[in-house]
């Protein structure tokens, strides 16, 4: 799944569109809820060092909230890794690149919504 295919996704799921809160950062997309307004994920592109793998290149990750007593299984899998500039014991980052199945990310979508509601 890529960034255009996840945000059609939630749009279909949870009619839920992005917002781009950093000027900084100005195609950082946040999911949030449309009633507490809590995030439930969050897209971005970081480069491969700050998540420990080899090489210069940036790489797509979203950000999902995930139970802690499954979160340590999702991260034995490739492209799933401790999150991101989030809280490790209870978010994880899931590479956008084709590693990780569509079918997953969507079941991580759908637990981090739940999580957050």
């Amino acid at each position: 799944m890529n960034k255009i295919e996840l945000k059609e996704y939630i749009a279909e799921a949870y009619h839920i569109y992005p917002d781009f809160p950093w000027a900084k950062y100005p195609d950082y997309m946040v999911f949030r809820h449309t009633r507490n307004k809590k995030w439930f994920a969050l897209c971005m592109t970081v480069p491969k060092e700050k998540l420990g793998l080899p090489g210069m290149e940036y790489l797509e990750l979203l950000n999902v909230k995930c139970d802690p007593v499954t979160l340590g299984s999702f991260r034995e899998k490739p492209g799933i890794y401790p999150a991101y500039h989030m809280n490790k014991a209870h978010w994880i980052s899931v590479a956008l690149d084709g590693t990780v199945s569509a079918e997953t990310v969507k079941l991580l979508l759908d637990i981090s919504f739940k999580l957050t509601v």
